[in-house]
C-alpha cells in the first residue's frame, strides 16, 4: 500500500511507520525536555506560582528528584524502544552485530529503569 502524506510524495507502509515512530520520538524528546526544565527549575530556583484557576499541568509541583529520576527513566526505555522498533523495521540493512547491541543496550535501559523503580519503591516503604 501507498499513502500520501503532507511535503511527502507517496510512503510504503514500512516508510510512514517508520516517519510517524519519528514524530512519536520527536514528542517524547520534547516532553522530556519540558518536564527536567520545569522540574529543575522548582526543585533548585523557586517553586512557580500558579493561580488555581489557571490551566496548570498535574505533576507540575509535586515532582521530586526520585519523580524526575523514574519519569526520565521511562521515557528513555520509550524512546529507546522506538529506537530499537525504527532498526528492526530495516534489519536487512543492519549487521547483526549492530542490532545485537542495539538489543543489549535497550535491556540495560530497561533493566536500570526497574532497578531505579524497585530501589525507589524499597526507599519509600522505610520511609
Amino acid at each position: 500500500m501507498r499513502y500520501t502524506v503532507a511535503g511527502f510524495s507517496y510512503l510504503a507502509e514500512a516508510d510512514l511507520i517508520l516517519v510517524l515512530l519519528s514524530l512519536v520520538d520527536m514528542t517524547l524528546v520534547g516532553g522530556l525536555l519540558v518536564m527536567v526544565m520545569f522540574s529543575g527549575y522548582e526543585n533548585f530556583v523557586s517553586q512557580l506560582d500558579i493561580s488555581a484557576g489557571k490551566e496548570k499541568l498535574n505533576w507540575l509541583g509535586k515532582m521530586d528528584a526520585t519523580s524526575l529520576k523514574n519519569k526520565v527513566a521511562a521515557s528513555i526505555v520509550a524512546i529507546s524502544s522506538i529506537h530499537l522498533l525504527r532498526v528492526f523495521m530495516d534489519a536487512k540493512n543492519v549487521p547483526d552485530n549492530k542490532l545485537m547491541w542495539y538489543v543489549i543496550i535497550h535491556l540495560t535501559f530497561v533493566l536500570s529503569a526497574f532497578v531505579m523503580g524497585y530501589l525507589d519503591r524499597l526507599t519509600r516503604h522505610n520511609h
